[in-house]
């Protein structure tokens, strides 16, 4: 609830991170009589504009050093689970907003399987995850630098939209439409920063969490980089000036993919009067 947290100060300079926020904010009416999962919700960062957007949210991630962090920006309703086996009843959920988790999971079909579980007939669920295919050439250049994807807790670089889709239909989940984000001069940029963090910055973490060390990951950590981090403040102008050279190419591949899909209403459920 601090508006001077440590998460809030890196969102301020991330332009990705801003960019699908208000894509998911604007896709969000305000409802406070919502029950909302976000499935994934590492420190807390996205959770906490969610949250903004009214209803009971339960923000939920598979380590307890995020929810610890998270714990301060949030306060409560915070699970520990593992996403292939949710702990809460069938058809619990209204809306589950699922952000850069699903590329975390080894067995992604019975995490979406859960997903669909747990969601309301007639709920939404939005999954937020890399986007993969043809043209995108900085996944290859992450690896020649060393940027593995188990550097970034990745089990898989991401996922091609429409391999995406037909996974969420195999599940019984319809995708109704998809914005694909950050091309190549966000993502070059961002691979810079990543990059310079995890080669220069970031030292030997001894505890390994299932997002990776790409950035600061605790309050303790933010505050030892204090000082490299004021640096990139300054520089951070330029870098938002290059990112918006993305628009010139518009019709290039983006590497971030985010589908909002429904769970369909059965027939019978359909026809009984309200």
């Amino acid at each position: 609830m601090n508006q001077f947290s440590w998460q809030l100060s890196l969102l301020r300079k991330s332009v990705k991170k801003k960019q699908k926020l208000r894509l998911i904010l604007d896709s969000l009416a305000e409802a406070p009589e919502r029950s909302a999962l976000e499935l994934g919700t590492s420190q807390g960062l996205l959770g906490y504009f969610f949250r903004q957007k009214k209803g009971f949210w339960v923000n939920a991630d598979e380590d307890l050093a995020n929810l610890r962090e998270a714990k301060s920006l949030l306060g409560s309703n915070l699970v520990q689970v593992v996403g292939t086996k949710l702990p809460f009843r069938h058809e619990a959920f209204d809306l589950i907003v699922c952000p850069d988790y699903l590329e975390h999971v080894e067995e992604d079909e019975l995490c979406l399987q859960e997903i669909a579980r747990t969601l309301k007939p007639g709920g939404e669920v939005i999954i937020v995850t890399p986007h993969t295919g043809p043209g995108l050439f900085l996944y290859r250049l992450r690896r020649l630098v060393g940027l593995r994807p188990e550097v970034y807790g990745h089990k898989r670089d991401g996922y091609n939209w429409r391999e995406l889709e037909e996974r969420l239909r195999k599940v019984h989940l319809e995708p109704e439409r998809h914005e694909i984000i950050s091309r190549l001069f966000s993502e070059g940029l961002e691979l810079l920063i990543n990059l310079i963090y995890v080669r220069l910055l970031s030292g030997r973490r001894q505890t390994r969490l299932r997002d990776g060390h790409i950035r600061p990951m605790s309050r303790q950590e933010f505050q030892a980089k204090r000082f490299w981090l004021s640096l990139y403040s300054l520089i951070y102008p330029i870098f938002w000036i290059i990112s918006q050279l993305d628009k010139l190419i518009s019709f290039s591949p983006g590497y971030l993919v985010i589908v909002w899909a429904k769970k369909p209403v059965a027939r019978n459920q359909a026809l009984l009067p309200r």
